[in-house]
């Protein structure tokens, strides 16, 4: 964000007091009874829109979670508030969307290999007393690492590792009646996650009657010899008209329009240090250029990356500026959410970022909800997944979260396949 951009920016900043099988009723043909979600154009809100900074810690109490599978842990969340498992027994349980009806679905990519397994997912049937969705419809199957899902005009659009398909969708229907339409092909493969190239997910959004969509790199560090890599992409909701809108991002895993900006996640490169570079969270701007592989951030400084100090580069190469927020190395920021005028001052306008966690579990990294305030600041909103420095340590990697209403939202763990739904429950403020 340029200087004069970022001084706007902060005249509209607010200081508030801060793996199995599921029983999947596949066969199922009652009616469905949806959770009541919030509008997805909610977060299109007019600007200026208000950042909520406040720096306040915010106080968090112990549940205990018991899984089916046997697992039993503790998460704190913040006071005020419960917990409910609303779904579990999945697998690589992904991204949340909202269909146009109040449907809510997930992505499952089964694991973590290269594989045509993945899943859509429908959650019916909410209970209101016990806090869970009584049944689960695969709604599609076969599917190559789905990571993410959009609707837009009466389509349902699957981001898969090579392919941007849609389908004509209807809402009386627990599965597409059509076959797909592909409107557009990426890069479907690259190195392993031994060297840090192995960006299989492809993540979607719209805005103003454009689809965006992100092509991770195919290397941890490297001038990519394939336009396509380390960008967003711009293209008509047909898939014609394709550009690249913004270059320079290693690997944007997260991604939404707010207040007509696109902000995302960003991946910082490894082998650098065990602390730097940070992971970033950003607004993204059309034609910009965010640094990767030539530039990286560290402590709100951007620096040269020397490997490639001396390497010719292209006349839109450019140092960038200062991300809004940085998050420790390996940290992993996936997806994340604007919480518009949610009920409690402490979240209210502001966004939740899902650190999906290093890897390795020594790093101590990651594997929380946070509350972004800008700069190196966050502040956990949900904690307890890591616990140790080993494996059996970790308890959870939170992936996506999806605000249902001002007093609630769900978010994905993708190590266990189990969906979360967290409510206010007081007058806490």
């Amino acid at each position: 964000m340029s200087k004069i951009l970022a001084i706007a920016f902060l005249l509209f900043l607010c200081a508030c007091n801060e793996e199995g099988t599921t029983k999947e009723s596949l066969t199922d043909t009652s009616k469905p009874k949806p959770v009541q979600l919030i509008h997805p154009d909610s977060v299109n809100i007019q600007p200026p829109f208000i950042i909520n900074q406040s720096d306040k810690v915010i106080r968090l109490t112990p549940r205990k979670i018991h899984l089916a599978k046997g697992k039993d842990f503790t998460l704190n969340i913040p006071e005020g508030f419960e917990i409910s498992i609303a779904a579990e027994g999945l697998n690589r349980l992904r991204f949340l969307a909202k269909s146009p009806d109040g449907r809510l679905f997930a992505t499952d990519m089964h694991d973590k290999s290269d594989n045509k397994k993945g899943k859509l997912l429908l959650f019916d049937n909410w209970n209101e007393n016990t806090k869970k969705f009584d049944s689960i419809t695969q709604y599609l199957e076969a599917l190559h690492n789905p990571n993410q899902v959009v609707f837009y005009n009466n389509y349902l659009y699957v981001a898969e590792t090579g392919t941007l398909s849609r389908y004509a969708y209807d809402s009386s229907e627990r599965r597409p009646s059509s076959p797909p339409e592909i409107i557009a092909t990426f890069p479907d493969y690259g190195l392993g996650y031994k060297y840090g190239g192995w960006h299989l997910t492809r993540s979607i959004a719209f805005n103003n009657d454009k689809l965006y969509i992100s092509i991770g790199s195919s290397c941890n560090a490297c001038i990519e010899t394939e336009d396509l890599r380390a960008t967003i992409m711009e293209m008509n909701p047909d898939g014609s008209d394709k550009r690249i809108f913004a270059r320079g991002l290693r690997n944007s895993v997260g991604m939404k329009w707010v207040s007509n900006r696109l902000w995302v996640t960003a991946m910082g490169r490894d082998l650098i240090g065990p602390d730097k570079p940070e992971d970033l969270f950003l607004s993204v701007e059309k034609d910009g250029f965010y640094g990767w592989p030539f530039y990286y951030q560290y402590k709100d400084r951007v620096f040269d990356d020397l490997q490639f100090k001396d390497s010719a580069r292209a006349s839109w190469i450019m140092k960038p500026s200062v991300a809004f927020a940085g998050f420790k190395a390996h940290s992993a920021p996936l997806g994340f959410e604007y919480m518009n005028d949610f009920a409690d001052d402490n979240l209210k306008n502001c966004f939740l970022v899902c650190l999906h966690g290093s890897t390795s579990a020594w790093r101590q990294r990651g594997n929380a909800i946070v509350k972004v305030i800008g700069g190196t600041r966050y502040i956990d909103v949900v904690s307890g997944f890591l616990t140790g420095k080993t494996d059996k340590d970790r308890h959870g990697r939170p992936c996506d979260i999806l605000m249902q209403d001002s007093n609630s939202f769900f978010f994905t763990d993708d190590l266990n396949g189990v969906l979360y739904y967290l409510w206010k429950t007081s007058s806490h403020k």
